[in-house]
């Protein structure tokens, strides 16, 4: 039932990204860095939901488990410690930039929905939008002047509190 279920997903998925391909065919050629660009984000995306799903932590536990078990036929060998240690350390580094490509995109997501509500709301100060590209000193200024409208508003609750008391 499960390898249905999943065989099922995994067909959903390439009948998309076959759907996507005939789109882009249709556009303009693009460079072999963007076809790589494109490969890696879908491949990052799919891979860090992989890898954050309740199986991949299974089977994680499932792995040091087996590899527990097997230290006294290994006599907890240098070499039975170095293929966990081997293992373990080649999937977190392939791991972080895998993650790092996706929490990218999702910043990046996230900030652009953030500036067009921004733009889009009456009143707004449209010079919030795209705050992520200034400097240092400028983000402080704007901390303080938060800051400061923050310590202004709370003074005010306190004032209209003693008011009505």
């Amino acid at each position: 039932m499960e390898i249905a279920a999943g065989e099922e997903a995994a067909a959903i998925l390439y009948e998309k990204m076959n759907e996507k391909a005939a789109k882009r065919a249709d556009q303009t050629p693009r460079s072999f860095r963007c076809q790589v660009n494109d490969l890696f984000r879908a491949f990052s995306r799919n891979t860090a939901s992989a890898v954050g799903s309740a199986w991949a932590f299974i089977i994680a536990i499932t792995v040091i488990v087996v590899w527990a078990a097997t230290g006294p036929i290994f006599h907890f060998s240098d070499t039975w410690q170095l293929i966990i240690n081997t293992g373990t350390t080649i999937v977190t580094f392939l791991m972080v930039f895998l993650i790092q490509n996706t929490q990218n995109r999702d910043g990046k997501a996230i900030q652009l929905k953030l500036d067009e509500l921004i733009r889009a709301l009456e009143g707004a100060r449209n010079k919030l939008v795209d705050l992520e590209n200034l400097s240092d000193e400028e983000l402080k200024k704007l901390q303080k002047e938060f800051q400061r409208l923050h310590t202004q508003s709370q003074e005010s609750d306190t004032h209209i509190g003693r008011a009505e008391s």
